[in-house]
């Protein structure tokens, strides 16, 4: 049945997307798929590493200093891999907010609103699960930040590992709720796991952020310029006090994301296509392989469950997740009359919701910050979040499953390009040069369609005449 056409007041939720952010979306995901088979490669390895008998080995490493001491960065490779290596995520993460503020789906605030909502209940909401669980267990409130955030990369892996694929309006969904949550993940963090700051280093980090804004502004080209000045703003950020990752946050929201005459690309945009396979298949999963080893056994497993610091995370990210979400979606669409789109259904909200409840590499980046100092609770969090991602990732895809064949379908759908010029019939329908292409190639398919029925017919009274 044909969907009818949206009203002023019956705005289309997860509607068709244009053609340019599609085309930006799939290739955006697709290395962030890789990357996140390569972050559960990296995930399984540090587990089974630190559950062998060379766990020694792996403490080891994680322990092992390295860098400049009179800088300041004499540093363990676990917390390299932490502030520096995160800093490369957070530089794309802030490219990517940037790019759906001026050019993406956050560009419009009317169309922004649901999705944003939606983000925001779904960190509020584990935040408060959390909260309650520790309140009446009289556990620790320092985590309540461990569950709010979404690993993408992990969460695409799940869709890639049992053979999932979304309709582009789910999957532009799932990554503006990412981007999002990266948004308000990297506020918390530097707001609420920001320790006594040096105002000189400070100081110097954001002379370095306007020499970085100002070579920009001035069109200066060059890696080896920009660089070692990334550097000096990240060794300056780290030692002002303030997380270090919060330097490659500012340097990827001042790149321009906007095209100018001329151009097929922003220098934001290739800059991140640059960038993001670094992040995604080298940075993030040296991350999980030195942050995720932790030592797991029935017993630790089930202290999950029966302490509330743990349990809060859990919850948090299994129910607190799925429940803001799909809660914080459905009102927002209520209230401002947006209707669904006719081909989906809540049911496939609900599924995206608890797939964001996979949350790995910044809840174990928060988890390390909240509790630092204390490595038994942390490394109990840190297992609290493998469970809680696990939990979720099974829930989602057991949602996703009953809906697989209608996700395949909407998807053919969408690829289909049966004149074959590179653009997906459905960006055609109201192009009347489309519909002539087609109608010469079922003419030229009619035509040799008569031309077998002829060659047919004759081959049959061959067949039939008497010897």
């Amino acid at each position: 049945m044909p969907a009818t056409a949206p009203t002023p007041t019956d705005r289309r939720f997860l509607g068709r997307l244009s053609l340019p952010e599609r085309r930006y979306i799939a290739d955006a995901l697709r290395t962030e798929t890789v990357g996140g088979v390569l972050l559960l490669i990296a995930a399984v390895v540090a587990l089974v590493w630190a559950n062998t008998p060379f766990k020694d080995s792996y403490s080891a490493v994680q322990d092992f200093h390295i860098g400049p001491a009179a800088l300041g960065l004499d540093l363990s490779i676990q917390h390299w891999a932490a502030d520096g290596l995160l800093a490369i995520f957070f530089f794309v993460a802030g490219i990517e907010l940037k790019r759906e503020l001026v050019a993406g789906e956050l560009r419009d605030p009317k169309a922004a609103a649901l999705p944003v909502i939606a983000a925001i209940c779904g960190m509020a909401v584990p935040a408060l699960v959390y909260t309650l669980v520790n309140v009446f267990g009289n556990g620790a409130l320092d985590g309540w930040a461990v569950p709010t955030a979404t690993d993408i990369a992990f969460a695409l892996a799940v869709l890639a590992v049992i053979g999932t694929s979304l309709p582009s309006a789910l999957r532009a969904f799932l990554l503006t709720l990412a981007v999002v949550d990266d948004l308000f993940a990297i506020l918390i963090i530097a707001i609420f796991f920001t320790s006594d700051i040096d105002f000189a280093a400070l100081g110097g980090a954001f002379a370095g952020l306007a020499v970085f804004w100002l070579l920009l502004r001035k069109g200066v080209r060059g890696w080896y310029v920009y660089v070692p000045l990334a550097l000096v703003i990240w060794g300056l950020m780290y030692n002002s006090g303030v997380h270090a990752t919060i330097a490659g946050v500012a340097m990827g929201l001042m790149l321009r994301c906007t095209t100018r005459e001329g151009e097929e690309h922003s220098p934001g945009e290739r800059i991140e296509h640059l960038v993001r396979p670094i992040s995604a298949g080298l940075a993030v999963p040296l991350f999980a392989l030195f942050s995720a080893g932790v030592a797991v056994s029935g017993g630790a497993i089930a202290d999950v469950f029966t302490q509330p610091v743990t349990l809060g995370v859990v919850l948090g990210l299994v129910v607190g997740k799925a429940v803001g979400i799909f809660g914080g979606t459905w009102l927002t669409a209520r209230f401002t009359r947006a209707s669904l789109n006719s081909d989906l259904a809540w049911a496939d909200v609900f599924a995206v919701a608890s797939l964001a409840g996979i949350g790995f590499t910044v809840s174990l980046l928060i988890g390390e910050l909240a509790f630092v100092g204390d490595a038994a609770l942390t490394d109990e969090v840190k297992a609290s979040v493998l469970v809680g991602s696990f939990i979720a990732a099974v829930l989602a895809s057991t949602l996703l499953k009953l809906r697989v064949r209608r996700y395949q379908a909407l998807v053919v759908e969408e690829e289909r390009d049966d004149d074959e010029d590179g653009i997906p019939d459905i960006y055609e329908e109201g192009n009347p040069e489309y519909h002539l292409r087609m109608a010469a190639i079922y003419e030229r398919k009619a035509a040799e369609h008569r031309e077998r029925a002829q060659l047919a017919g004759a081959s049959r009274d061959e067949a039939d005449r008497p010897a």
